[in-house]
């Protein structure tokens, strides 16, 4: 089966999601969600960074751990692993086989069309339980509540910083984007996040609904922080000498996130080490996150879209290279806030700033329009197409090239590199 070709025909999203078609997979497949220890992970940023230190941590202590993530950057393969190596097109196309039929079923009884994720989300949990994995981190997709992962009991969920972020479908408020990220709060477990003002009344409220324990992070708990060009340091409560493999301070606060989730699984009597904990901050990596993707120039990528993650990298660029003349490469979905990043972006009113129109021209904010914006704050700023825009900032090699706005233009990025 030609896995991008079947996996094209169905609609990506939908501005009612329901839990119905996930029901009926995991009844046809004899519940593989009911088999699995969950950590499910919502928020709006540091999802994915979480997930990656959890399932380091994890992998180094010894347990076939699965992970799921979302999006991938260029294979869907990228999405399902278990102890780090992705799943393979064979084990795809052989399981596709075997929910195509379920597929059409569903889609001829029923309205409302089965979703890509809602596809990709039974393939994983089939391929999880059929590894036996002892955990799955498991990232939300989109919210909490009625996103399709929220199938899972989490014996742990994770809510990581909350923002702006797909309002048309989780709703035009910090308050209520919260309630639909909560949604991941299980009866009878546990969950972490660290102090959030508008967000933490919300969490707390929906863990004492559901008899769920809260475990705040203390923030202030991080000690003896420093960086270097390879690690951020620090000491956390009880442990000490954590070196991150991750940039940004913001990364520290998710690994606070990550160090109370350790310690809850080891008061339920599971064996993770000092020295796993420390394997797997260290080694850990996240593409397309503050990602250094060459030397002579420098460059970075970075697919924050929203508020929060435009503030974060701001940040980072200021920490790691604040005395570096800087070029953006900039791209923006049409489902994102391009006004409130590029205003953010334009803050640094030093650099060279090129807008494209990414990769599609239906689904990006063109170039022009992106250009019309930042005129609005900056003086100097050009557009052309994406490829073109690479190519010419690698002509700058004393400059630092920021490729900024979109995960969705990681694989065309990395070929025209290439």
């Amino acid at each position: 089966m030609d896995i991008e070709e079947y996996l094209s025909k169905f609609a990506v999203v939908t501005k009612n999601p329901t839990l119905d078609a996930m029901k009926y997979f995991m009844t046809e497949f004899d519940n593989p969600h009911k088999k699995i220890k969950f950590i499910h992970i919502a928020g709006t940023n540091g999802k994915g960074s979480v997930c990656e230190m959890i399932n380091n941590i994890l992998v180094k202590s010894g347990y076939t751990t699965g992970k799921y993530i979302s999006p991938h950057l260029i294979k869907y393969n990228e999405r399902i692993s278990v102890n780090n190596r992705e799943i393979t097109d064979e084990e795809i196309s052989n399981l596709l086989e075997k929910i195509a039929p379920k597929v059409e079923i569903y889609n001829s009884t029923h309205e409302t069309k089965v979703k890509e994720f809602e596809v990709v989300t039974t393939l994983a949990l089939i391929y999880f339980a059929e590894k036996k994995c002892d955990f799955v981190v498991l990232e939300t997709g989109l919210g909490g509540i009625d996103d399709c992962t929220n199938i899972a009991d989490g014996m742990i969920s994770v809510i990581t910083d909350i923002g702006f972020d797909h309002m048309d479908i989780l709703g035009d408020t910090i308050e209520k984007i919260t309630e639909k990220k909560a949604g991941i709060i299980k009866k009878n477990a546990d969950t972490v996040m660290y102090f959030q003002k508008k967000s933490t009344n919300i969490v707390e409220k929906t863990c004492k609904e559901n008899n769920n324990t809260l475990h705040l992070a203390d923030l202030s708990k991080i000690k003896n922080y420093s960086y270097d060009a390879d690690f951020q340091k620090m000491d956390y409560k009880n442990h000490k000498d954590i070196k991150i493999n991750l940039k940004g301070k913001c990364q520290t606060y998710n690994a606070a996130l990550v160090l109370e989730c350790i310690d809850i699984l080891r008061k339920k009597g599971y064996d993770i080490s000092e020295k796993a904990i420390q394997e797997g901050l260290s080694t850990v990596v996240h593409k397309a996150r503050f990602e250094k993707l060459g030397e002579n120039p420098t460059i970075i990528y970075d697919g924050g879209h929203n508020e929060n993650a435009i503030k974060n990298l701001r940040k980072m660029v200021n920490q790691y290279y604040e005395k570096d003349e800087k070029i953006y490469i900039v791209s923006i979905l049409k489902s994102k806030d391009y006004k409130t990043v590029i205003k953010l972006l334009a803050e640094e009113k030093n650099s060279i700033f090129i807008f494209t129109s990414g990769n599609d021209a239906n689904r990006y904010v063109s170039k022009e329009e992106l250009y019309n914006e930042a005129k609005k704050y900056l003086k100097e700023a050009y557009m052309c197409d994406l490829k073109e825009a690479i190519k010419k900032a690698k002509e700058y090699k004393n400059k630092v090239i920021m490729v900024v706005g979109s995960f969705y233009i990681y694989d065309d990025v990395i070929k025209t590199l290439k």
